[in-house]
Parts: C-alpha cells; sequence; structure tokens
C-alpha cells in the first residue's frame, strides 16, 4: 500500500450523552493498534449520525478521520484488522486545456449545479456569464414572501426560479446517495461561504433557509470578485450551436458564447420545449408524485427518541422510509422536521408543495412528502406526456380547491377510508401551509388512481415502523409534483449535449443530479470538463 496521510476509523458507537472527546480518544486507541504513530497524528470527528433503533438506548456512530503531516507507511493488514481504511485525497485536480473558445463560457440557471459550475469557472480565469431567469435574493424573498402572504404568482420569479434555485427555499438538505471525493470539497465551500460547519460532520447535514440565503447570496458575490458576472430576469429562450460558438436567445437579447452550461433547473418546462424544437435530443425518465404529510414535531420527536424526546444533543427526530415490495414503489422524500409546507407553484392554474424549515427547525409540525414512483409507460413515454402528467396533476388540485392557489388537504384517516362523501377537518394537527388557504378535498380524484394506492398502502407500512404516522389526524396536503426533472437532456461520455458538443447539460435539470449536494457536485465536474477543453481567458 502506498504511503498515505488520512486514514478513517469503523464506526465508534458510544451513548449519545458521552462527548465527543471519547470518539476521539477511542480513534488514537485504533491508531495505536494499527502500529500507526498515533501521538503525531490529528484526531477530527469526520461523521456522526444517530442510531435511534433501541429507544431506551440511543447512541451515536462516529467515524474519526486521522491525518498526518507527512505520507506515512502502514500495512494493509494491520489497518484492516484495526477497522482502519485509507482516505484518498478529495482535493480537485484541475488539467488546464489549450483550445481557444469561441467566447466566454455561459451558466444558465443559479441553483447548486449552475452556481458551483460558474464559481469553479471563475476561481479559474474562465470569466463566465451567469444569466438566471428570476430576480437577484433579495427582491426574490419580497416576491416570495407577497405570494406567500396572497399575492399574484410571478411567474418568473418564485420559489422555482431565482438566485439560488429552488434550494433557496427548501431545508437545505445536503444528503446526498453519491459517493464521491469531491463532497466533502462542496460541505467545505458551504462553510467558508457561511453554513454552519456541523454539516462537515453531521451524517444527515442540513443548512436551513434562512442561513441558506446568506450563503447564495455570498457564493453568487464571490462569482463576481473572480471575474465572472450574474445577470438576473434574463430567460433562456432558444440554443443554437453555429461553428465554435453558440448563440443563445434570451429574454434581454442575443448572447454569443463560446460554450453553454444548461443548469436550468427541473421545473424551466419552456426550456425543455425549445430544446426540443431546436433538435436536441431529450428523452422521459421516471420520477415520483404525491403529497405532503404532516405531524407534531413532538409527536415524531416522541416515535423514535422516547424518554429522550426533546434532548438538544439529538436535536429534532427525522425519518426516511420506503417500500419496494410492489411494482411502484413508495418513499418519503425531503423530510422537514419542525418545518412547513410551502406554496411552490411557478406555473399560472397549478398548485405545487414543497418542505420548507429554517436552521433551528422550531416549528409545530415536521413534514415530509409521500411519493409513489411514476413510469414513461404511465404517460405515452414522450417528453411532452412527462411534463403534461405533472400538469395535470397540478391542475386539477387548483381546481379542487378553489383556485387561487389554495391547497387540497385531507386527514390521512379519510384518505386511507377513501371516505369522499364525509371528508373531516383537521383538527390537532393543522395545516402549515405558507399561502393563505386550503380547502378539504378528495385527494383520491386529484392523484393518478395507482399513486393514491401505492400511498395508501405506503402510509400503512410506515405506520408500523413509525408509531403515529398513520394516525387519522395527521394530514395530507397535495400536491407534490417535482421531486425531480421527468426529462433528461442527453449528454455524452465528454458531458456534452448528443449533436451539439460546446453545449454541456448539468445538474438536477437535465436529469443527472437529486438534491442540492449532487446537483453542486454534477456543476463542478462540468465546469472541470469546459477547462480541460479550453485554455482560460487571460483578458
Amino acid at each position: 500500500m502506498p504511503d498515505i496521510k488520512k486514514f478513517l476509523t469503523g464506526s465508534i458507537t458510544l451513548p449519545f450523552e458521552a462527548d465527543s472527546g471519547e470518539a476521539l480518544a477511542a480513534a488514537r486507541r485504533i491508531a495505536r493498534r494499527a502500529g500507526l504513530p498515533h501521538a503525531d497524528g490529528e484526531y477530527a470527528i469526520y461523521r456522526r449520525s444517530v442510531d435511534a433503533r433501541r429507544r431506551d438506548e440511543i447512541k451515536f456512530v462516529y467515524t474519526v478521520l486521522i491525518s498526518f503531516s507527512e505520507p506515512v507507511c502502514c500495512r494493509s493488514d494491520a489497518l484492516e484488522k484495526a477497522g482502519l481504511r485509507a482516505l484518498m485525497g478529495d482535493e480537485i485536480e484541475i488539467n488546464y486545456g489549450s483550445a481557444v473558445a469561441g467566447g466566454r463560457p455561459v451558466v444558465v440557471g443559479s441553483g447548486p449545479a449552475g452556481m458551483f459550475c460558474a464559481l469553479m469557472l471563475a476561481e479559474n480565469g474562465y470569466r463566465p456569464l451567469l444569466i438566471e431567469r428570476g430576480a437577484p435574493l433579495e427582491e426574490r424573498v419580497r416576491t416570495v414572501g407577497d405570494f406567500f402572504s396572497g399575492g399574484a404568482l410571478d411567474t418568473e420569479t418564485n420559489v422555482m426560479f431565482g438566485a439560488g434555485g429552488a434550494g433557496t427555499f427548501s431545508d437545505g438538505k445536503l444528503v446526498t446517495r453519491v459517493n464521491d471525493p469531491y463532497t466533502l470539497y462542496v460541505l467545505r465551500r458551504l462553510v467558508e461561504l457561511g453554513a454552519p460547519e456541523e454539516i462537515l460532520w453531521q451524517a444527515k447535514p442540513h443548512v436551513g433557509t434562512d442561513l441558506l440565503r446568506g450563503v447564495v447570496s455570498r457564493l453568487l458575490s464571490r462569482i463576481g470578485e473572480c471575474g465572472g458576472e450574474v445577470t438576473y430576469h434574463c430567460r433562456l429562450d432558444s440554443v443554437t450551436q453555429r461553428g465554435d460558438e453558440v448563440l443563445l436567445s434570451t429574454s434581454q437579447g442575443e448572447i454569443k458564447c463560446g460554450a453553454v452550461v444548461l443548469a436550468v433547473g427541473h421545473s424551466a418546462r419552456d426550456t425543455y420545449t425549445s430544446l426540443l424544437r431546436g433538435g436536441f435530443a431529450l428523452e422521459p425518465k421516471p420520477f415520483s408524485v404525491g403529497a405532503r404529510i404532516e405531524h407534531k414535531a413532538d409527536d415524531i420527536d416522541a416515535a423514535l427518541y422516547g424518554r429522550f424526546a426533546g434532548d438538544s444533543r439529538l436535536g429534532r427526530a427525522e425519518y426516511a422510509l420506503s417500500d419496494t415490495k410492489s411494482d411502484r414503489g413508495v418513499y418519503t422524500f425531503c423530510m422537514c422536521p419542525g418545518g412547513e409546507v410551502i406554496a411552490a407553484a411557478s406555473e399560472e392554474g397549478g398548485v405545487v408543495v414543497n418542505g420548507m424549515s429554517n436552521h433551528a427547525r422550531r416549528g409545530e409540525n415536521s413534514n415530509s412528502a409521500v411519493l409513489a414512483s411514476v413510469f414513461p409507460t404511465d404517460y405515452g413515454a414522450s417528453v411532452e406526456g412527462a411534463i403534461e402528467y405533472q400538469r395535470r396533476i397540478e391542475r386539477a388540485a387548483f381546481a379542487a380547491a378553489g383556485g387561487n392557489f389554495a391547497a387540497p388537504i385531507e386527514t390521512v384517516g379519510d384518505f386511507l377510508a377513501g371516505a369522499s362523501a364525509h371528508l373531516s377537518s383537521p383538527s390537532r394537527i393543522l395545516p402549515s401551509y405558507t399561502r393563505d388557504g386550503t380547502a378539504v378535498c378528495d385527494l383520491r380524484r386529484i392523484l393518478p388512481e395507482p399513486v393514491s394506492e401505492e400511498i395508501a398502502r405506503g402510509i400503512k407500512i410506515f405506520g408500523k415502523r413509525i408509531s403515529g404516522f398513520d394516525a387519522p389526524d395527521a394530514l395530507l396536503t397535495g400536491v407534490e409534483t417535482r421531486t425531480s426533472s421527468p426529462v433528461r437532456i442527453l449528454r455524452d461520455g465528454a458531458r456534452t449535449a448528443c449533436g451539439a458538443d460546446l453545449v454541456y447539460p448539468c445538474g438536477e435539470g437535465a436529469g443527472y443530479a437529486g438534491g442540492i449536494t449532487s446537483a453542486a457536485l454534477d456543476g463542478i465536474k462540468t465546469a472541470l470538463a469546459i477547462m480541460s477543453r479550453f485554455a482560460p481567458d487571460k483578458k
């Protein structure tokens, strides 16, 4: 084994009341047993998760990072016996190309993928232009606040569009299933920009909407400080590649560039249509739809933490549930402890909901999406069919709740019983929907039957795993349709669009990510692909 500098311990399990210093002490003992120069190492918590499988004996599970200033020689068998593994470098290696671009790169969309792509390009001398169809942060927050208060919907600046993308109005969750060494780089950069340092070691890191807005503002400012430029209220209308340059038609006129990154977000339906008309290759893909389920946060805490519920060291209880025993599958998504259900529409005549929480998670309710899988065969296996499937559900929700973006709600008891003739009003658990207006409705008349049946099946199963999950007075709010892009903009091994080698589809909107962290990772890798091809701008 080559000489290495960093090692990770296996799981170190301690009572949650124990000080984290005990985990570091345990790591020192492990290093000594492995024959490492343990006295010379630096020890830091790398990851901490909660093991609440036994509510009367809750534990923290630690992974500790052991670092040395110089590479150390070690035996593989000794490392394995001690439960240690080498941590390979997570620093990003940049290889600069020599080709001369036909103009500066343009990044379309300021969500996590677009921001991290533009940041990487700007910090390395490529002077990117980042265009965003929505408003800058302060204006966006005001516009969304007006909508939450009952004002008109701005179809260009809303929960889906504007500075920071859809993630700006979310829980700021950074959990990802992607096992990528650059993940720590993303987390470190977020901390540099003002995110809480605890995200570096939390097993389920989150920033919170309140803190995330400051991070977004500082990241976008950093792009400008490094020679990049950000232009708002600039919607992409069409893309055309001509020789060594790309022509973009936008709401602010034509833009010529040497390469374009399409980080448009999962709700840019007009962009998908424009790309289809322009001859780009897109394909429909599986996605999910459903509703938000709300419980009292204290009830979820008690169900998962028992007598330890409310202990500040544990924080709010979280869950992630799934069942794939049926052909379709059902799962919870984007759980927001102590959060609220938000009005997330981006089109007139349709209701969309999402979850949001601040860093402290002090809201009365906890919520999550309960979703069933949707397959291309459900909507005719076409790009247009995928978009229309989502839109049809959103419009049905809008009509059922009486219009004006009121949200349809239904108690879990009524939903499971299919009791459309005698619908109950919320009682103990009240809706947290951020726009004033909800209406008791039969969600089974809004959601497609296979989706409703699968969600009902899932709620019953999840009620056996978490006491009270299927409580009759728990509340469902519809509809959640924008969990991911319903389509994929096809790209090749060089990360360029099929048939257009200066166009780089990127992130969640292009169908290559699913959340803040994975989108940021895709943005970074897209920037690296551009940099490996073209030389920096020397102007």
